[in-house]
């Protein structure tokens, strides 16, 4: 919310009010949510990149704020991509609605292959989780994403848990050294690791594979894997380099996250709404505002800067949507 506030009351610093004095919210009516959640990519791309200029930024899901007006007609973001460097959408193909192996019907497809060419054409790259464990269909995603020049993982459930069976090694599998997303030709989104026991015993499963790029959680129950953890995913089984991104949420607070505060069931701070439906655990926040944004980037106890520190490649960023729901709201 920083730009709507310095644009909107600057009169009221003529006469000595600090921005800090002011609620976030006193100029609600004129948020722009898509906006604002471009705003929140770009300064934690500009932030994360000021540490480590080759870390990676790959928002996932709404794809609509490629464009200014949100409409497939509209004219490209520059400033939204020149801050990413990759733009990442589930369900292109399979798995619509949030149901494994429910093929997303043609007129959807088109319509988010509309804005995902515009980044591509940008220089983005592109990134799809597709959800289906039918064989045929597994094939056919793999397929699809191919001929439209986008790297994908078929994922056999929605829980993301688990190096999937088939097919039998990673789609385009290469011992090519992987240092930028471009070059990757295949990724596995494996961000739940409730089929694992130990940190080490999940670390030594993906090291055995052959995936260009891992998608992982930043944290194995509450704790954070090592930088000797980190540095022993980035090696293909067959010698290679990929690369390592770590996921996180910065459109919605969650409560098993190191952050969470347990008197904020009781006495949330401003920033935080109601649980998402559907989502136990997935919380709606104001995430134009200050309190949240300090939570995510911009200072040594922040999510993105653990996760640079801890030797990420990039951060693997969810929650982009949660500006639908904001817009939606005010319908």
């Amino acid at each position: 919310m920083r730009r709507i506030l310095i644009a909107a009351l600057s009169p009221l610093l003529i006469f000595g009010c600090s921005l800090d004095d002011l609620p976030d919210d006193l100029n609600q009516s004129t948020i722009k949510y898509d906006k604002e959640m471009r705003y929140l990519v770009e300064d934690i791309s500009a932030y994360a990149k000021d540490i480590n200029r080759h870390f990676l930024i790959v928002p996932q899901n709404g794809v609509e704020l490629i464009t200014t007006t949100t409409t497939t007609t509209g004219p490209i973001d520059e400033a939204y991509l020149d801050a990413t460097d990759g733009i990442a959408q589930e369900a292109l193909f399979f798995g619509a609605n949030g149901d494994i192996n429910e093929p997303t019907s043609e007129s959807e497809t088109e319509r988010l292959q509309t804005y995902l060419d515009l980044a591509k054409d940008e220089g983005d790259t592109i990134l799809i989780t597709d959800f289906t464990n039918i064989e045929r269909d597994i094939d056919e995603s793999y397929e699809n994403n191919e001929e439209a020049g986008y790297i994908s993982f078929a994922a056999d459930n929605e829980l993301l848990n688990d190096i999937p069976l088939y097919p039998d090694e990673p789609f385009n599998v290469n011992s090519l050294d992987i240092d930028d997303l471009e070059e990757a030709k295949n990724y596995i989104n494996i961000t739940n690791t409730s089929n694992y026991s130990t940190p080490q015993d999940f670390i030594d499963a993906l090291s055995e594979t052959d995936y260009d790029i891992l998608i992982i959680d930043f944290f194995f129950d509450g704790e954070p894997y090592t930088e000797e953890q980190i540095e022993q995913l980035k090696e293909k089984e067959n010698g290679g380099r990929r690369l390592v991104l770590a996921y996180v949420n910065i459109g919605e607070a969650q409560d098993d996250r190191y952050y969470w505060k347990s008197y904020w069931y009781n006495t949330p701070p401003e920033w935080l709404l109601g649980e998402v439906p559907g989502e136990p655990g997935n919380y709606y926040v104001k995430y134009w505002q200050q309190g949240w944004q300090k939570i995510i980037f911009g200072n040594d106890d922040s999510y993105i800067y653990m996760i640079v520190d801890a030797g990420f490649d990039g951060a693997y960023m969810d929650g982009i949507d949660a500006f639908e729901y904001f817009d939606s709201d005010d319908e």
